[in-house]
């Protein structure tokens, strides 16, 4: 199977692909939308995760593929759930990690440890090409803090922020592995994987 992520994001990609192997899926191809040859932007017009991953998911199944898509953000408690669906630019366009770090980190000023919860959320979407059967969402959720100031080198976004309370590290201090194992990225993939497996022989 032919599965095409609907995504130039290379973090992104390596995850999603470390995820499915440690899953057991061995019959999926990974594509990306580079590797199909489409070069125009999605625009992701949804107002929730859900609603922008079927939108990204729709474009490759509207060219033959089986479309897969991930829609994922930073929801602050003290900030209504922002920045939400807007996180990737947050700070304004082009999408800047540093820039959106640091419109973050004041908008929380003042803010003490314990008022400073939040959540990242992963959704993802497949849909398969017109024929092939029924398409499906999943969601993953981790909950964590935000920290006054970064830590940690790995990781992209608001990874060197996101610090999660029991395992004494931010989302840029652990390694893939640990990472992959508590993500909201890496729950919902474990999710996709057990739905991908019940309808298709991967």
């Amino acid at each position: 199977m032919k599965l095409v992520l609907a995504s130039r994001n290379p973090h992104k990609i390596a995850e999603i692909k470390e995820v499915l192997a440690s899953c057991g899926i061995q019959k999926v191809e990974l594509l990306s939308l580079d590797d199909i040859g489409y070069s125009g932007e999605i625009a992701e017009t949804g107002t929730t995760f859900e609603e922008n991953a079927i939108i990204k998911a729709s474009l490759p199944a509207s060219m033959g593929y089986f479309g897969l898509a991930d829609d994922s953000g930073l929801e602050v408690d003290a900030l209504g759930g922002a920045p939400g669906v807007y996180s990737a630019r947050y700070a304004g366009e082009p999408c800047d990690d540093a820039a959106n770090n640091r419109k973050l980190i004041a908008a929380l000023e003042g803010l003490p440890e314990e008022a400073r919860g939040c959540r990242f959320v992963s959704v993802i979407a497949f849909l398969p090409p017109a024929g092939e059967g029924e398409g499906f969402t999943v969601r993953g959720v981790c909950p964590g803090r935000i920290l006054f100031q970064g830590r940690g080198y790995d990781g992209f976004g608001y990874d060197p922020l996101f610090y999660l309370p029991e395992l004494k590290k931010t989302y840029a201090e652990l390694s893939r592995e640990e990472k992959n194992a508590v993500s909201h990225r890496g729950q919902a993939m474990r999710l996709f994987a057990a739905e991908l497996k019940k309808r298709f022989s991967v």
